[in-house]
């Protein structure tokens, strides 16, 4: 038989490594032959799928997996869980809108910005996920190779980019200009995630330009779901206290 061979050639990847077993079991069940051909398309394609995701989760970067599922909404503000429920849909990122998640350090911002991500990829969009301070280094390293422009288009082209720690650290005069400039390219072609630590107010302390700072804020806010999810008490904080816990 040329199954294997020819799996191979058309990258039928699940039926070239299942294709024996199949055709055992079929015989053995006495399985209809166009049922037989429609299961085991059906097995291809989802084989693909989950490669698929997988590769967009490999690609977009993210530190950790975090999901929905695992973000408790009732620990913040009332009145934004239909907001939750809203943007767990994704249809912001079809729609091109931008999420700002401001609060403080262990809020969850990263978790629920990651969780948003990994979702994206599992529904087939590309995701982009970098923290500010390194994105400045990436930018910085294009510039000096002559490579920007090609990376400003790579980044124009990601359904979702999430820009993690924004305020923790801030940039000198190139840097400002050059994120500047790339998100404001980037504004209406794609959605964008910020986590800051920073309130709007708080924001020239990054950008050390108060006109800079003006526009940097009235383009990535317009018509932006903004959540302040600021916490007494950090998930980390509170997860250690679980920790102990268990060990004790």
């Amino acid at each position: 038989m040329k199954i294997k061979e020819n799996s191979r050639i058309l990258k039928l990847s699940y039926i070239y490594n299942h294709y024996e077993e199949e055709i055992k079991e079929a015989k053995q069940t006495k399985k209809d032959v166009g049922l037989f051909l429609d299961e085991l398309l059906e097995k291809e394609i989802e084989q693909r799928k989950e490669n698929g995701v997988k590769k967009r989760i490999r690609y977009a970067k993210f530190p950790i997996k975090k999901y929905l599922e695992d973000f408790d909404r009732n620990l913040y503000k009332q009145e934004y869980i239909k907001e939750f429920e809203e943007l767990d849909t994704l249809k912001f990122i079809d729609e091109k809108e931008n999420i700002i998640l401001i609060g403080t350090p262990g809020a969850g911002k990263t978790h629920y910005a990651i969780g948003l991500g990994i979702k994206a990829c599992i529904e087939g969009k590309s995701v982009l996920f970098i923290s500010v301070p390194n994105l400045i280094i990436e930018l910085k390293e294009a510039m000096s190779r002559s490579q920007l422009t090609a990376y400003k288009r790579k980044f124009e082209k990601f359904d979702l980019v999430i820009l993690d720690e924004l305020g923790y650290v801030s940039f000198d005069k190139e840097g400002c200009e050059i994120l500047f400039n790339l998100l404001s390219n980037r504004n209406d072609k794609g959605s964008i995630i910020i986590t800051t630590n920073l309130t709007f107010d708080r924001w020239e302390e990054i950008f050390k330009d108060a006109m800079l700072t003006g526009a940097m804020v009235d383009r990535l806010a317009y018509k932006a779901h903004i959540l302040d999810l600021s916490r007494k008490v950090s998930h980390r904080y509170e997860e250690t206290l679980s920790w102990k816990k268990e060990k004790n």
